[in-house]
């Protein structure tokens, strides 16, 4: 476990209540401990917007974009693909 890990052990959240989770995220994610053990960890709204935000960005739009953009670098006939399809398949049942 990271020593600089901002944390609150199970047992003083169910002491404390939400007030010990609320004084540690001043400082950052709260990693909620549970038998000496990451168990959970709890973000404020902002940083959750933000990692939203980001995923909205990076997310499989992008991929999409890949697709759409994709030049192939070469052209094979589809007898040639099927001929390599169909010799690798052989050496399976060869194994």
């Amino acid at each position: 476990m990271n020593e600089s890990m901002n944390t609150v052990r199970a047992v003083e959240l169910k002491r404390r209540g939400l007030i010990a989770i609320e004084e540690k995220l001043a400082a950052g994610p709260v990693h909620i401990l549970k038998h000496n053990r990451p168990a959970a960890v709890v973000l404020s709204e902002a940083e959750y917007q933000r990692l939203i935000e980001k995923k909205d960005e990076s997310g499989p739009r992008r991929a999409v974009q890949w697709i759409k953009e994709y030049v192939p670098s070469g052209h094979r006939s589809k007898e040639d693909i099927d001929h390599q399809i169909f010799e690798e398949r052989g050496s399976w049942e060869e194994e």
